[in-house]
């Protein structure tokens, strides 16, 4: 693994640099003036779970990402200056501990650089920023038919087994 420079927490900062086969893998924040980058790997996202959001909600959620008031994360796995993966989390309360949890929310490579270290990247760098912040768990959900996504998951995380519920408003 590469160096992880962490300069102070929720401050954006982290730069992580992981060696792979196709070159180092960077992993930053993104910058406000990079959505151009992010959205067609959003827009990937959206597609791969078979889901279309407005407009307006891709216009807050950049927003949010880039506003150092919301508990809202956004970090890119550059490969050769090129945004190959995003990855989006935030932070919360829990009644479990004292420390927040962060739940990676939204993670996604592109198909062409799928397989090659950006994934595991991307979420060891969540894992750097969510220590540096003193939060208890990273947590994230998958569909349990992403059989590939599975198989990387599997060496990162414990699987605890619950089931999700919910209700849509």
């Amino acid at each position: 693994m590469g160096p992880i420079a962490l300069i102070p927490p929720f401050q954006r900062q982290l730069v992580r640099v992981m060696p792979s086969p196709q070159g180092d893998i960077i992993v930053r924040p993104l910058a406000e003036d990079e959505r151009a980058s992010w959205e067609p790997l959003w827009k990937g996202y959206q597609a791969f779970y078979q889901v279309v959001l407005p407009d307006e909600t891709t216009a807050v959620t950049w927003a949010r990402l880039q506003d150092p008031a919301e508990p809202m994360f956004v970090l890119g796995a550059f490969v050769d200056g090129n945004l190959v993966g995003i990855v989006h989390y935030l932070f919360h309360r829990s009644c479990w501990t004292v420390g927040d949890y962060c739940y990676l929310q939204d993670l996604f490579v592109s198909s062409e650089a799928r397989g090659h270290g950006a994934g595991r990247a991307l979420i060891e760098a969540v894992y750097a920023e969510a220590q540096a912040a003193d939060a208890s768990r990273v947590y994230w959900l998958t569909q349990e038919s992403n059989s590939s996504a599975r198989a990387l998951y599997d060496t990162l995380a414990d699987r605890p087994g619950f089931i999700q519920y919910r209700k849509i408003f």
